[in-house]
């Protein structure tokens, strides 16, 4: 069974084709994708944790970014969400 990141990397070249996804929560790539992780993994906190540079952290557990399927993570990815492998978490760029 592959790692999260190997299923992150086996759809990086979707990076960025948002127009690609059909039934979109919102006409904003990074809004699409928070509004999709709210609605898997609700919560009260921001769902930035934090930022370095031009990359910001979003506030998803290791545990429950294990639980992603194949399909959702392609589109994350479409809306540019990447897993960071060092510090096991999701991020965007800004």
């Amino acid at each position: 069974m592959k790692d999260i990141n190997e299923r992150f990397e086996d759809v990086n070249d979707e990076h960025g084709e948002f127009d690609k996804i059909k039934n979109k929560r919102s006409n904003r790539p990074d809004l699409h994708a928070f509004l999709l992780l709210d609605e898997l993994f609700p919560g009260a906190d921001d769902i930035i944790s934090s930022s370095q540079h031009d990359e910001f952290y979003l506030d998803i557990s290791a545990e429950y970014i294990e639980k992603l399927t194949d399909e959702q993570i392609l589109e994350l990815v479409r809306c540019g969400v990447m897993y960071n492998d060092e510090s096991e978490c999701l991020s965007m760029f800004a």
